[in-house]
């Protein structure tokens, strides 16, 4: 059963009537309807229909990175070519996540879903018509269309978990929510090697590569289906007292600018933006270069690429879930962000180390611990920078810090492709820890400065939280 309480309104401030004679129900005037807060029984499948398309959004992006050396062959083109295909991802989303941000504060969950699904969809078919070694621009154009679709999925989980979860799950949520996103790369660096083969003929090898762009493209299409059938804007009822709260001071929000502003003077929230782009920045370089380097060390060993790919990413995915749990338990904030990511740099370490020693089981396992902190960092820096900004908008907040990520990303893939090209593996990775040691010290002087949680705590002093959240 699902437990149901009641905050009193600030009507109760309100001079009372005097009380009719009545013996059926008490008098509306006497005393502020309760208003109920509840749980949706439809909030899981939300949660899942969101993850499933962006796990469809995620595979696109990483499907030509993961087997960069058979799609530099049968387009013809330089493997910096095939890398902006995985960075047009991380360049379209910097101009566009203002608009974006706007659209998801004037017209909800449901408008974006919906934009970023048909997006989603549609590239994945103009992908289709570009099965020819000349139609490298015609792939070029879909792989643009996901990348629009992206800025409408990256910045929604933390929505998703605050509009339709309780406080007890949110972090939990928030971390499902980005589970899609982390197996649909998974799966983009396990299926294509075993789909598209390292093979020298280009019709046959157009042939493997039709397979995949169909595949995607019915997938696309089906969830699009989903989303537009199944996907809601928000509950009947507020979940949560934060919710509650922010849906009372929806009046008194300031403007969408003014919002921004205040983000960029919130202290704790800009040390969090830098050090949450040092991170998921470097683990977009990795997961776009993982291919070459593994090939530099290990020629001939396309599959297992992928395979170790898959291995950063599973093993993140469980980092992820537990974080999210150990969130909603104890909701340590400071401290987990702080462990988790000093263990991304000792993982970061370790697999830089043991990449070149030529025992490929060797790397599986340090690409498994590495991806374990550092890809179940990224739900944490999304639920800690909520906690931070607190009544603002998740979206907002999500977005900016997703801006850092793809700024940090494009910086350290061509910075880490140039020192690979150049210097070798070793010196690309070098130069991927000594960010994330910068990153770890940024982290350690972040305060702990939890405001749903506090509001969460005092959830009938309404008015006082307006004026301290918005008025200072």
């Amino acid at each position: 059963m699902v437990s149901v309480t009641s905050v009193p309104t600030t009507a109760e401030a309100q001079p009372q009537q005097p009380e009719k004679e009545s013996t059926t129900e008490p008098d509306v005037s006497a005393a502020a309807e309760p208003v109920k807060i509840k749980v949706s029984r439809l909030r899981w499948v939300i949660v899942l229909l969101f993850s499933s398309y962006s796990l469809c959004n995620a595979f696109q992006w990483i499907q030509y990175g993961a087997v960069n050396n058979v799609f530099m062959h049968f387009y013809g083109v330089s493997a910096f070519a095939i890398d902006c295909l995985s960075m047009s991802f991380m360049v379209t989303y910097i101009p566009l996540l203002f608009p974006v941000a706007y659209l998801l504060e004037k017209y909800g969950l449901r408008t974006v879903a919906l934009l970023g699904s048909v997006l989603n969809c549609l590239g994945a078919w103009v992908k289709v018509g570009s099965l020819k070694p000349n139609l490298f621009a015609v792939t070029a154009l879909g792989q643009f269309f996901c990348s629009v679709a992206q800025v409408f999925i990256l910045g929604m989980p933390s929505r998703i978990a605050a509009v339709w979860f309780s406080e007890r799950e949110v972090s939990t949520a928030c971390s499902l929510a980005v589970f899609g996103n982390q197996v649909g790369i998974a799966l983009g660096f396990l299926i294509p090697p075993l789909l598209v083969p390292n093979i020298q003929d280009l019709e046959e090898l157009a042939y493997h590569i039709s397979i995949m762009f169909y595949m995607i493209g019915a997938v696309a299409s089906f969830l699009f289906i989903l989303v537009i059938i199944i996907f809601r804007e928000k509950p009947k009822y507020p979940p949560s007292h934060a919710q509650y709260l922010s849906y009372t001071m929806e009046a008194q929000k300031p403007t969408y600018f003014k919002c921004i502003g205040r983000l960029l003077k919130n202290q704790n929230f800009m040390l969090l933006l830098v050090s949450y782009g040092l991170n998921a920045g470097a683990f977009y370089a990795l997961s776009t270069l993982l291919n070459r380097m593994v090939i530099f060390n290990y020629p001939g060993e396309e599959v297992n690429a992928g395979r170790i790919g898959l291995t950063i990413v599973i093993t993140g995915m469980a980092g992820a879930m537990i974080s999210g749990i150990w969130l909603d338990k104890t909701k340590t904030y400071k401290q987990t962000t702080v462990v988790v990511y000093s263990m991304a740099l000792v993982g970061m370490v370790v697999f830089t180390v043991t990449l070149g020693l030529g025992y490929l089981w060797v790397v599986f396992v340090t690409a498994g611990m590495l991806g374990f902190f550092m890809t179940g960092y990224l739900p944490l820096g999304f639920e800690f920078a909520v906690e931070l900004t607190y009544p603002e908008s998740e979206g907002m907040s999500s977005g900016l810090l997703n801006v850092s990520a793809q700024i940090f990303g494009i910086i350290f893939t061509i910075s880490q492709g140039q020192l690979i090209d150049h210097f070798g593996t070793l010196s690309g990775n070098v130069f991927l820890c000594a960010f994330l040691a910068l990153g770890t010290l940024i982290t350690m002087f972040i305060k702990a400065d939890l405001r749903r949680q506090n509001a969460n705590a005092l959830p009938n002093n309404v008015s006082m939280w307006i004026s301290i959240l918005y008025h200072g």
